[in-house]
C-alpha cells in the first residue's frame, strides 16, 4: 500500500551508517440483516442482531472534548465503521486514567495514551513497567509540551521553586517526568480546575501553566492576553530528555497571542499511542481488536486526506516505540505486508527522504556513541525526522 512506500527500513539505516463491548438488553430483532445504508422513503429498516453488533463493536477511550485525541476517536469511527465493524469512541479523562481504564474497565477495548506514561507510572505509582501489561497498536500523533507563564519566565529552568498548575491528565504526567529528569523542583497543583488555570497565573496564585497536547491547542491559541504579559516558555532539547521525547517548536503563526510576530521557540513532544490490553490470543477481546487492526491498517491512507485532522500526518502504523511491545495482531499484519522493522516519517505527502549522510551528521551532533542498539537508532531517526520537518 501507498503508505508503506513512504517508510525507511531501520535495517537499511543501520547498514548505511553503523555498517469488548458489554451486551445491552434490547428487543429480539426479526433478522440478522443490518439496516440498509441507502433506502427509499417506503423501505422498512430492520434492527441489527444484538450478537452481530457486539461481535463487531470495539470501544476506544479518548480524552475530554477540545483536544486532538477526541477528534482522532471520531475520525476512526467515521472512516472505519461498516456493516461488520463499529468503532465506539468513549470520552475519557486522558492518558493517565486511560491506562487504568484499559486495564480494568470491562467495556473498554483500546485507549489513547502517551509514550512517556510508563515512566510516569514508575515515578508516581511505583509500578516498574506498566507497559508490560499493555500492547501498542500504532502511533497516532505528537503531543507538544506547552508552558504558559509571565514573560519573566524565559526557560523551563526558570521554574525552579515555582508554583505550577498542571491538571493530572492534561499536563502533570509530562511535567512530572520532565522536571524529574531535569532536576527541577517545583510545586504542582494537579487537582486544578483546568479552565481557570490561566486566571490563577493572572491573579498571582500560580507562576505557570503546563499542558501536554497536540498543537495547535485551541484553548491556548485563543486565551485572552491583550496586555501581552503571558507567553509560551522555551523547553530546550536537553540530552536528559532525548531517549523519550522528540524536538519540536512553536511559532507565532500557531500562537499569535502568546508569541511575538516571527518568533519561534523550542519545545519537546511525546508520541501519542493507540494501545490495548495484552489480550490472550483465541479470546473474544483479542479477535475484536484484531478485526479493528485489519480495518485500520488497511485504510490508513484515508486518514491522511482532508477533512481529517492534519495531525494524522504524524501517524505511523509501523514505527517502533522503544520500551513498548506491539499488539501481536498488528505485528502479524505488518509481517504479512512485508512491513516489519521500519521507521515511518508519518507524513502522507511531502515525505522527507533524507540521505544516510545527513542522518549520520545528525547523530554525531546528538551523541558520541558508535555502538548504538537498533532501538537507539529508531529513536534517533524519529528525532531526525521531526528535526527535518521543522527545518523545512
Amino acid at each position: 500500500m501507498k503508505s508503506l512506500l513512504r517508510v525507511t527500513a531501520a535495517c537499511t539505516v543501520l547498514s548505511l551508517w553503523v555498517a469488548s463491548a458489554v451486551p445491552q438488553s434490547a428487543p429480539t430483532p426479526p433478522s440478522r440483516q443490518t439496516a440498509a445504508l441507502v433506502a427509499g422513503d417506503d423501505d422498512t429498516w430492520t434492527i441489527p442482531d444484538r450478537d452481530h453488533i457486539n461481535e463487531g463493536t470495539v470501544t476506544v477511550i479518548t480524552a475530554p472534548a477540545g483536544g486532538v485525541t477526541v477528534i482522532f476517536g471520531s475520525d476512526m469511527a467515521r472512516v472505519l465503521d461498516d456493516d461488520n465493524l463499529r468503532v465506539l469512541p468513549v470520552v475519557g479523562k486522558g492518558p493517565v486514567r486511560n491506562v487504568v481504564d484499559v486495564l480494568y474497565l470491562k467495556a473498554i477495548d483500546m485507549g489513547i495514551v502517551t509514550a512517556d506514561m510508563p515512566e510516569f507510572y514508575r515515578l508516581q505509582y511505583k509500578i516498574p513497567d506498566i507497559a508490560n501489561r499493555l500492547r501498542y497498536i500504532a502511533k497516532l500523533y505528537n503531543n507538544e509540551l506547552h508552558i504558559i507563564a509571565p514573560k519573566s519566565i524565559h526557560s523551563i529552568f526558570d521554574l525552579e521553586g515555582k508554583r505550577i498548575v498542571a491538571q493530572t491528565d492534561v499536563g502533570y504526567y509530562a511535567a512530572k517526568v520532565v522536571f524529574t529528569r531535569l532536576g527541577i523542583k517545583a510545586t504542582f497543583d494537579y487537582r486544578t480546575d483546568d479552565a481557570r488555570a490561566i486566571q490563577k497565573i493572572i491573579d498571582g496564585d500560580a507562576d505557570a501553566y503546563i499542558t501536554s497536547t497536540g498543537k495547535v491547542f485551541p484553548w491556548a491559541r485563543y486565551v485572552e492576553n491583550q496586555d501581552r504579559k503571558l507567553h509560551l516558555v522555551s523547553v530546550p532539547y536537553d540530552r536528559r530528555l532525548q531517549d523519550l521525547y522528540l524536538p519540536s517548536t512553536f511559532s507565532a503563526d500557531e500562537y499569535p497571542n502568546l508569541l511575538e510576530p516571527g518568533e519561534t521557540i523550542d519545545t519537546i513532544a511525546t508520541s501519542v499511542l493507540l494501545v490495548s490490553f495484552n489480550w490472550p490470543e483465541n479470546t473474544d477481546r483479542y479477535s475484536r481488536v484484531a478485526k479493528f487492526v485489519d480495518a485500520f491498517f488497511s485504510k490508513i491512507d484515508e486518514f491522511y486526506k482532508p477533512p481529517r485532522h492534519p495531525k494524522w500526518k504524524e501517524s505511523s502504523i509501523s514505527i517502533q516505540i522503544p520500551g513498548w511491545t506491539r499488539f501481536k495482531a498488528a505485528q502479524d499484519w505488518l509481517d504479512h505486508h512485508n512491513a516489519t522493522a521500519v521507521i515511518d516519517t508519518g507524513q502522507a505527502s511531502g515525505s522527507i527522504t533524507p540521505s544516510s549522510q545527513e542522518f549520520k551528521q545528525f547523530v554525531n551532533q546528538r551523541t558520541n556513541r558508535h555502538n548504538l542498539s537498533p532501538d537507539d537508532v529508531v529513536k534517533l531517526y524519529n528525532e531526525f525526522v521531526e528535526w527535518s520537518r521543522n527545518k523545512h
